[in-house]
């Protein structure tokens, strides 16, 4: 039950269809689970699993109360009411994660009791997993590469605008009277970088990819007013769009002024102005632990782990990350001895016989398939290392640049003085 992290509480009563009479009490959902106790006790009245849920409606009890009901595979109905900030609010989340754990896992119920999973279906899924964020942050990484290639081109047009100039300040300098005073061909460096430019110009420079999509629950200024949509992590922004596909606000990459993040599944981002409303966003999401390494990377100076963010980061992530090495340890050493058919070391003790002893050892067709992983693994990780060193060798050659061209526009202002 790592995954089964608590999303959001709301207030509520809830039905007892026996005592005829409501207990008011905290609705808690999960990203597995919905979970009903009382004020008064404590008491858990009701704890079910999603994936039991068949049906979630707006009703009303008696005709007067609004409420939300739940229908059980069993055809149990649970009638929650008198919920804050709002039933819609309440329903719009529930039914988020509720769908997506069906869109994601289905017959995930079913498919646990029937086929426990593998030592090797859970090492694949976990390097899966990780390659996956490695290619993520190679796209970012690209992007970063085409940004300072661009910078770079912009410098070499700005150096030969600047000899331009100093061509036209060497003919307003020379007397008139001096028949060489002017150029009257021009020089093959003068005419590489107007190619370089054009070439530069005419290359669609704003064209991006998508580097993450997913479902979420908006909401912009007050809780209880939340709304279904779409999340659009960009290379260069943020897109959020309503359930109809409707363009909300797009957060350009320097526009977003900080990433708060609550929970695992729900961030606020915010766009500050002075004299005016600040732009700020907030969104729910199941598949927000996809999108919150990315963000990290992209927004590493301004997104801030919220208190309990840290706290479930520190319980969760962090022994998750504990569990991964040690998950990748194992992975090596079964890959080894299955490759090899040579007996474990007994350095695990107990632990290594318990394993090969609880659980079937890794077949050789997930050990090919962990193999495949690593080699696309590596080859990502040389690539990056091959990018950074070019960006370090172009941002080397852009700051010289740089410099040469501050000595030179001072240089051209001293003359434009003495000319005037």
């Amino acid at each position: 039950m790592s995954r089964d992290i608590c999303v959001h509480t709301w207030p509520c009563s809830y039905y007892l269809e026996l005592e005829k009479r409501w207990v008011p009490g905290k609705l808690a959902l999960t990203s597995l689970s919905l979970k009903f106790t009382t004020d008064k006790t404590g008491e858990i009245l009701v704890d079910f699993p999603l994936a039991s849920i068949i049906e979630i409606k707006k009703e009303a009890s008696h005709f007067i109360f609004s409420s939300i009901t739940i229908l059980e595979k069993d055809h149990i109905k649970h009638w929650f009411s008198a919920l804050q900030p709002s039933r819609n609010a309440v329903f719009s989340i529930i039914e988020h994660f509720w769908r997506e754990l069906l869109l994601s896992q289905p017959g995930a119920a079913a498919g646990l009791a029937s086929s426990p999973v593998t030592k090797g279906k859970e090492l694949t899924s976990l390097m899966a997993c990780s390659q996956k964020r490695l290619e993520d942050a190679a796209k970012v990484l690209h992007h970063q590469g085409e940004q300072i290639d661009s910078i770079a081109r912009g410098l070499d047009q700005m150096e030969s605008d600047l000899d331009v100039a100093d061509r036209l300040l060497t003919e307003l300098e020379s007397p008139s009277w001096w028949p060489f005073g002017s150029k009257l061909w021009k020089t093959p460096s003068e005419m590489r970088p107007r190619k370089d430019a054009s070439t530069a110009s005419s290359k669609p420079l704003g064209k991006e990819g998508i580097l993450i999509q997913v479902a979420a629950v908006i909401s912009q200024k007050a809780e209880s007013q939340v709304k279904p949509g779409r999340l659009t992590l960009l290379v260069s922004g943020l897109e959020i769009h309503d359930s109809n596909a409707l363009l909300m606000h797009r957060f350009e990459r320097d526009d977003v002024d900080d990433i708060k993040v609550h929970t695992p599944y729900e961030i606020s981002i915010r766009q500050r102005f002075i004299g005016k409303p600040d732009i700020a966003y907030r969104l729910i999401s199941a598949k927000m632990p996809e999108v919150i390494p990315i963000l990290e990377v992209q927004f590493s100076r301004k997104i801030e782990m919220l208190d309990d963010a840290s706290m479930l980061q520190s319980t969760g992530p962090s022994s998750t990350a504990e569990k991964g090495s040690s998950v990748w340890r194992a992975a090596s050493e079964l890959m080894y001895h299955s490759l090899s058919g040579e007996p474990s070391s007994g350095n695990q003790e107990g632990k290594s016989l318990q394993l090969q002893a609880s659980e079937p050892p890794i077949s050789e067709g997930e050990a090919q398939e962990l193999k495949q992983i690593l080699r696309k693994l590596k080859s990502l990780a040389l690539d990056a290392e091959t990018e950074l060193e070019r960006q370090e060798e172009a941002l080397d050659g852009i700051t010289s640049a740089v410099d040469r061209t501050t000595v030179t526009i001072n240089k051209h202002n001293c003359r434009m003085k003495r000319l005037t």
